[in-house]
């Protein structure tokens, strides 16, 4: 009785591995070509890291004319959740993050190298493991999982690193000969991997991002096939990124302690590793300490916070990518219309310690997004995220041709306005040009420096009787405002109130301050001639008598 015995008794119909090595060649790439994939498991709600390790693989990816591949790990099927997988590619989808190859629904994919779903391909692990237990790299365990629990307690009692490994191993050495009685006898056993490491010696590895860094070698003996006969998630990645070949994991790095069985996996398996690179979590400053961004505490964790607050795709990318590199701030100003694809990402170049998440940054980056966008792109996106979200917003929109004009309003200028910075601030922002919202509005007229009633109603009448022309260019009618002004003894420019305050009460920009609280409720709009102009005569005289 030899290995090759046990193995065919364990696995009687496992291909041999030659036929998976022909049927998944090497990729036809151009030279320096890097491969990557996200590779989620189905259980639950996408976390940003999520998306943030996916957008770095895809950009690196596509930088190099290479593969992005999406890989489904549902090898723990007791923690998969329903349409887990529809989440996962609806989730990238939104954020424009499509890949080249792997999964496109619960049970489809796409490209040569799947199945990309790893219950899907039972059958290739099964021949890789047939194929260590072949060469005595790997043995079946009858220890039931009350036996492992009580080696662990033991090692803990006694202070002692817990696993299964070295003498606590109990079935390492059984010899092929009782293997196979036990099994013919119908024991239950699993498929661990016979590990050559030693806890005393180390091993050098290159990170790409982590730099060098040594650890201790794996001498842990790890399941690889489960007593359901689907692979643990160590051996068929290391399988899978073979097979699909992933030049580069990433991943993050709560994975970094993971690196030596990886390797181990690779070089007992006859592979050639991938790099990998792992990334510092996404941190939050949670009163002066940072932590990890989390599933409980913080609803922007999850992917679908942001289309819900109406935060644009493109705005969570730039500013992902801004966490990423700390170059892409200033590639971005000297580059404000390129689109962000052109700019390169450099792995090395990514924090080790994790980048601090700051919501007023990223919303800053969005105003700046949604800025650039035409008046007809802002409607589309608003009327889209009301039809889902806000009701009220939505009937708003319904007159298109007057909520261009609205949204239009600063719109293309060299600078233009940076006033809304989620779709879910549109309603506030614009609903004083709707006649119906502004009469709702029952909250005080904010009036600043000139806030009597008298001067405020004089300032008004006159206006409308003797200075309001809405032909007036735009020159023209700052110039009226300016001769108003000097009509009710303000200083016509600022300098000149400036030079002798004590001559005037008020100067032209607080006249213009009375004009537009009396036209918009508010002190601070876009552009008053521009909002005059969308308001029209009738409105804008009703607004001010």
């Amino acid at each position: 009785m030899d290995y090759k015995d046990l193995a065919n008794l364990i696995f009687p119909d496992a291909k041999e591995i030659s036929y998976y090595e022909e049927k998944y060649p090497e990729r036809n790439l151009p030279e320096g070509a890097i491969v990557t994939r996200y590779a989620p498991s189905p259980t639950g709600f996408m976390h940003i890291g999520g998306l943030y390790q996916a957008l770095i693989a895809i950009k690196v990816a596509n930088q190099t004319d290479g593969v992005f591949f999406l890989r489904i790990e549902d090898t723990d099927q007791k923690r998969e959740v329903e349409n887990g997988i529809t989440e996962i590619v609806q989730s990238l989808k939104d954020f424009g993050l499509e890949a080249d190859e792997g999964m496109i629904s619960e049970n489809e994919g796409k490209g040569n190298y799947g199945p990309y779903k790893q219950s899907q391909r039972k059958e290739i692990y099964q021949a890789y493991a047939k194929y260590l237990l072949e060469q005595g790299k790997a043995y079946p365990c009858f220890c039931t999982p009350e036996e492992v629990e009580e080696i662990r307690a033991k090692q803990e009692a006694a202070k002692i690193r817990p696993g299964y490994y070295g003498v606590w191993a109990k079935c390492r050495n059984i010899t092929v000969e009782e293997a196979m009685q036990r099994i013919q006898n119908g024991e239950k056993y699993i498929i661990r991997f016979k590990s050559p490491g030693r806890e005393d010696r180390k091993i050098k590895h290159h990170d790409v991002i982590k730099g060098n860094v040594d650890f201790p070698e794996n001498d842990q003996d790890i399941v690889i096939i489960k007593a359901d006969g689907l692979p643990t998630y160590h051996f068929a990645h290391a399988i899978d990124d073979h097979l699909m070949h992933t030049t580069h994991v990433i991943r993050g790095d709560e994975w970094l302690s993971s690196v030596p069985l990886h390797l181990q996996l690779f070089h007992e398996l006859g592979f050639k590793a991938p790099k990998y690179a792992h990334i510092a979590p996404i941190m939050k400053n949670d009163e002066g300490n940072k932590r990890k961004l989390s599933k409980r505490k913080d609803p922007e964790a999850a992917v679908s916070y942001y289309a819900e607050e109406g935060i644009p795709a493109e705005a969570v990318k730039e500013y992902l990518l801004n966490i990423a590199n700390s170059t892409f701030e200033n590639w971005r100003r000297a580059n404000p219309d390129k689109s962000m694809e052109e700019f390169e990402l450099q792995l090395n170049k990514m924090s080790v310690s994790g980048a601090l998440f700051d919501m007023v940054k990223l919303l800053d980056v969005s105003k700046t997004v949604i800025s650039k966008m035409t008046a007809e792109e802002v409607y589309e996106n608003s009327m889209n995220w009301a039809k889902k979200y806000d009701a009220e917003l939505a009937k708003l929109l319904e007159d298109k041709e007057y909520a261009l004009k609205v949204f239009g309003i600063e719109r293309g200028n060299k600078k233009p306005r940076k006033d809304i910075s989620k779709w879910s601030d549109v309603k506030e922002n614009i609903s004083y040009m709707y006649d119906e919202e502004f009469e709702k509005d029952t909250s005080e007229y904010p009036y600043q420096v000139i806030n009597d009633k008298e001067s405020i109603d004089k300032i008004l009448k006159l206006y409308i009787e003797k200075y309001y022309d809405e032909n007036d260019d735009k020159q023209t009618w700052f110039d009226k405002i300016k001769e108003l002004a000097g009509e009710m003894g303000y200083a016509k420019e600022v300098k000149e109130f400036k030079a002798n305050p004590g001559m005037y009460k008020a100067h032209v920009g607080d006249v213009s301050t009375v004009l537009r609280v009396a036209l918009t409720k508010r002190t601070n709009t876009p552009d008053m001639y521009e909002i005059m102009q969308v308001l029209g005569k009738d409105r804008v005289a009703k607004r001010m008598s």
